[in-house]
């Protein structure tokens, strides 16, 4: 066994290895604060022909019993994977992936486990950290070190791995990876930095990260173990240069048509050729041959395409590296629903949908991070026909999080629930794909709101940015396509306002830039994200003033904590009252917040308001009420004029008209209007029905609230 520490962000980190979960190619038990994560990693036994991608597997996943919880619900036990073990999954795979060789051939999978949470520092980067140091210290071959960390800002002072009370009081949230190269992915949110900011953030990141390598690379060196041999490179084929001469000719007009789908088919029909062109000399290299062949078609493909643009500043739909494609926009075209809006940006498209509800529909968090409750969902969809293709429809790791990225986008910039007391739902699904679907789900999620007149603080938008180094130089691209995604450098997304950033991710696939590179990108991605907002600033630019008529009816009222329980009533009976009277929900917190939610119209939730005012006011001399007759006595009526409390009309006010009798003129049970005339020295309310009508009424001199006034001090006895 062997245990090593690093102090880091005001705690000590504690890597363990060698005494849990012996069995596997590498484990670490890493602890910070009460926090504690299990990593584990393996590789399969035998390397699989053919393969060329990394087969790698990333569960990341939180035991209920690390924060004294058992799971709520039927079952009680942990089953699928929640979205936010989801998330962290994405933080761990993304940069780990582009350091394992893909010569390796062998399944991997890495499994961190929080088994231990004090709920005051996160999770997710002690189980990052613990993944890379359990591949580090295996015999899986890798080129790290490779760490984490969180950078938080409050006060104007970076804060390293900031603790969840830190993270609430922070300007920025992100989460940064690197290794010696540098900086290798970054994710989080903001709300609407500068892009200076952001880069003094990143700065101050690199420097931690450093030292965290050097620490990672000193555990390992000590208690890692010898690393497994990688097979070595297919032979070139020996007719290489005769297909770079071939492929380069039939392939160079094809790779600059302008639409994806003809590309893509002229390009495959091209390969087809000239496999059957090489057929026989590919037979001629055995069983890897057409496998060989096949990669270094691809690599012409992207050689092509890379060289145009570094050469040319040519792309392979013909723009040059900071153009954004042709951008149209509308709202509104779906006729049922609170807000909608179509986003289409090139071959890109997204309809976004937003849905306005009450407090019962917000999201309930059961997990070990603590109950807590989101008051703004946004889900992404993608399905297959959005890129021409068959497959299976559902929610997997990439809905989760392109659905996450844009949310964090425009949570910075919602209006606070006192302010807009509706739960919001916005809902992207992506048509068209062909490059930053996600960026796309942002920008139609903005006009989605504003269409349903939410009142955000300033429309965001998206865009993502790709990176080409050939030769020594760097050619950042705006508005990247899925080619340039995949034959590119870096896929980096950034969103915001006119005033700032709000989200931010970047990933790489070379070993890692410097922060030089990253200060022209965020500028160039500044000027194209203004760019796009313009064009939908052009369709909407201001919440619509009124919320559809489809919609549901949300009104608010406050009253003090000790009227809590008067409005609640025994066992819930005003409450419930309230709600089968009016036919609305009626929701109060522990701090006299009431939110009263109706799908009837407004009607149902202004009965209901009334109800609520009426259980919590006290009467008002002059006031006429629509009172409900309790009691009837010889000399007049009792009435009760609000919940509980009843006053009597005296015969003499119960007509003009001399009477005869009280039963002449009510009924018990009959609802009647009554002005409120008095209240005596005993706090007893007396009634008037004949002073209903009388719009001069004024109260008699001497006659009013006597309960508010002093009494007359009591005469000395001799």
């Amino acid at each position: 066994m062997y245990t090593s520490s690093f102090r880091i962000g005001g705690e000590d980190l504690i890597l363990e290895t060698g005494r849990i979960a012996k069995q596997a190619n590498g484990s670490v038990l890493a602890r910070y604060g009460g926090s504690v994560v299990l990593s584990t990693a393996c590789c399969g036994a035998e390397t699989t022909e053919g393969v060329d991608y990394v087969p790698l597997m990333v569960d990341y996943n939180e035991r209920y019993y690390s924060a004294g919880k058992i799971p709520g619900g039927f079952i009680k036990r942990e089953t699928r994977p929640k979205d936010k073990e989801i998330l962290v999954s994405r933080l761990i795979d993304r940069p780990m992936r582009p350091l394992f060789d893909k010569r390796f051939g062998r399944d991997i999978q890495v499994i961190p486990m929080a088994i231990s949470t004090d709920q005051i520092h996160t999770p997710d980067i002690l189980g990052m950290i613990a993944a890379f140091a359990s591949v580090e210290v295996s015999d899986i071959p890798f080129n790290g070190p490779l760490a984490a960390i969180r950078i938080g800002s409050v006060d104007n002072k970076f804060i390293v791995n900031p603790t969840f009370q830190q993270i609430e009081e922070s300007e920025l949230d992100i989460v940064i990876a690197g290794n010696n190269d540098g900086i290798v992915m970054v994710e989080g949110g903001a709300n609407q930095i500068s892009e200076q900011q952001m880069l003094e953030a990143l700065e101050h990141a690199e420097n931690v990260l450093k030292e965290l390598c050097k620490y990672m690379s000193d555990f390992a060196s000590v208690a890692g173990k010898k690393k497994l041999s990688i097979p070595d490179k297919l032979p070139p084929l020996s007719f290489e240069d005769e297909v770079l001469k071939k492929a380069t000719s039939m392939l160079k007009d094809v790779v600059f048509l302008p639409d994806k789908i003809t590309r893509a088919n002229k390009a495959k029909n091209v390969k087809k050729k000239l496999v059957e062109l090489f057929s026989s000399e590919i037979e001629a290299h055995g069983d890897n041959g057409r496998m060989i062949f096949d990669a270094l078609l691809d690599k012409i493909h992207s050689n092509i395409m890379r060289q145009s643009i570094v050469n040319n500043q040519k792309r392979c739909d013909g723009r040059s590296p900071s153009e954004i494609r042709p951008i149209s926009t509308e709202v509104g075209f779906l006729p049922r629903v609170h807000g909608s809006a179509l986003f289409t940006r090139g071959e890109t498209q997204s309809i976004g949908v937003a849905t306005l509800g009450s407090t019962y529909d917000e999201q309930i968090f059961d997990d070990i991070d603590g109950d807590r409750r989101s008051r703004f969902m946004l889900h992404y969809n993608f399905p297959p026909y959005s890129v021409g293709e068959t497959g299976r429809t559902g929610t997997g790791r990439r809905e989760v999080g392109h659905g996450h990225l844009a949310q964090r986008a425009i949570e910075p910039v919602l209006p606070t629930k006192e302010e807009f007391p509706y739960t919001v739902r916005v809902v992207s699904e992506i048509t068209e794909s062909n490059g930053s679907s996600s960026m796309a789900s942002v920008c139609s999620g903005t006009m989605s709101l504003l269409a349903a007149g939410v009142p955000i603080k300033a429309p965001v938008a998206g865009i993502a940015m790709g990176l080409i180094q050939e030769n020594g130089k760097n050619v950042i691209l705006s508005d990247i396509l899925g080619e340039e995604d995949h034959m590119g450098d870096m896929d980096f997304k950034m969103t915001g306002s006119e005033a700032g950033i709000t989200a931010f991710q970047m990933d790489i696939k070379v070993t890692g830039i410097g922060l030089d590179v990253i200060r022209n990108a965020l500028e160039q991605a500044r000027e194209g994200r203004l760019h796009i907002l313009n064009e939908m600033l052009k369709t909407i630019s201001k919440p619509s003033e009124r919320i559809s008529e489809y919609a549901p009816i949300v009104l608010t009222y406050n009253v003090d904590i000790d009227k809590i329980g008067t409005i609640i009533g025994p066992g819930g009976q005003n409450i419930r009252n309230i709600s089968e009277t009016s036919g609305a929900k009626v929701n109060i917190d522990d701090q006299g917040a009431i939110t009263i939610f109706s799908r009837d119209g407004r009607s149902g939730a202004e009965i209901a308001l009334n109800m609520v005012k009426a259980l919590v006011e006290d009467p008002e001399v002059g006031k006429v009420y629509n009172g409900t007759v309790k009691r009837i006595v010889d000399f007049g009526a009792f009435i009760e004029i609000l919940p509980g409390k009843e006053g009597l009309c005296h015969i003499s006010k119960l007509s003009e008209q001399r009477v005869s009798s009280v039963e002449a003129v009510l009924k018990e049970g009959q609802r009647v209007e009554v002005r409120l005339i008095d209240v005596d020295r005993m706090g007893r309310f007396n009634l008037s029905i004949v002073d209903v009508g009388n719009p001069n009424w004024k109260p008699v001199s001497g006659v009013g609230n006597f309960r508010q006034k002093t009494p007359p001090p009591r005469r000395p006895r001799s």
